[in-house]
């Protein structure tokens, strides 16, 4: 019997975006094969560690360990509070400079370009590049431009892409969403002004919009704050445990699926 291929699509959502890697823990200790990802904003990110084959134990400890100061470089706020410099060459040595068509895994990663007003999705090129353009929340991280694009945040467009997904060629899809990134009504600081502002939109977008993943996942973290990207154990632990609980309900959908291509 042909096994489904299984694609998931990590959703954005600031530090809560580090439960996706309890979600890919939970499916790895229990055997359920990841076939394609495709990531938005911090999913861009943890997505492009797992497909160059980083141990997800080594992505949760280098997430714990590293000092936030290697990776934020200020900038004079004329288009963003932080260069981004810093963290793309990060990713770069993390991705080990390879190429999205070099990876082991298919993935692709997307990001919203100003210009034309719709989404980039990266299916070539360095790595490390595409998750730089993929994060690039306005107003926090200078923009990437590219071509004729101006690209930032791809969450302001395609929070969970799962549609991405389906068009890798997934028969199942596995998406991810981490919730909004800040507590309603916040806005203390300018961090929580841009944080609102993003929620605003995507609230918007998805209004009337189903989220079409045969499996949606939502780890529940309304406590995290988006910058508080030291509360990894919190939010992989959530990942982990809710994924655990959905296991059955994602194997029933395997073998489904399974029944289904050995009946064509």
């Amino acid at each position: 019997m042909k096994r489904p291929k299984i694609g998931i699509a990590l959703g954005s959502g600031a530090s809560r975006g580090l439960a996706h890697i309890g979600v890919l823990k939970a499916l790895e200790e229990n055997n359920i094969p990841i076939d394609m990802v495709a990531g938005t904003s911090s999913g861009s990110m943890i997505g492009a560690l797992y497909c160059t084959e980083a141990n997800l134990k080594y992505i949760e400890k280098i997430a714990e360990d590293l000092p936030r100061s290697n990776i934020i470089d200020p900038s004079v706020p004329k288009q963003g509070l932080i260069k981004g410099n810093r963290i793309e060459e990060l990713m770069r040595l993390l991705t080990k400079d390879k190429n999205i068509e070099e990876l082991s895994i298919p993935y692709r990663a997307v990001a919203a370009d100003l210009i034309s007003g719709q989404k980039y999705v990266f299916d070539r090129g360095p790595v490390y590049r595409a998750v730089r353009a993929s994060i690039s929340i306005p107003g926090i991280f200078v923009p990437v431009y590219m071509d004729d694009m101006v690209l930032v945040d791809g969450g302001i467009l395609d929070r969970v892409p799962v549609g991405v997904v389906r068009e890798m060629g997934a028969d199942i899809v596995i998406g991810v969403d981490v919730g909004f990134s800040s507590k309603k009504g916040k806005v203390d600081t300018i961090f929580d002004v841009i944080f609102q502002s993003m929620d605003t939109v995507e609230r918007e977008i998805l209004k009337g919009r189903i989220i079409e993943a045969d499996i949606l996942l939502k780890p529940y973290l309304p406590n995290i704050d988006p910058a508080r990207f030291d509360c990894v154990y919190e939010c992989s632990k959530e990942g982990y445990d809710i994924t655990m609980a959905a296991i059955p309900k994602i194997k029933e959908i395997i073998d489904r699926k399974e029944k289904l291509n050995g009946q064509e």
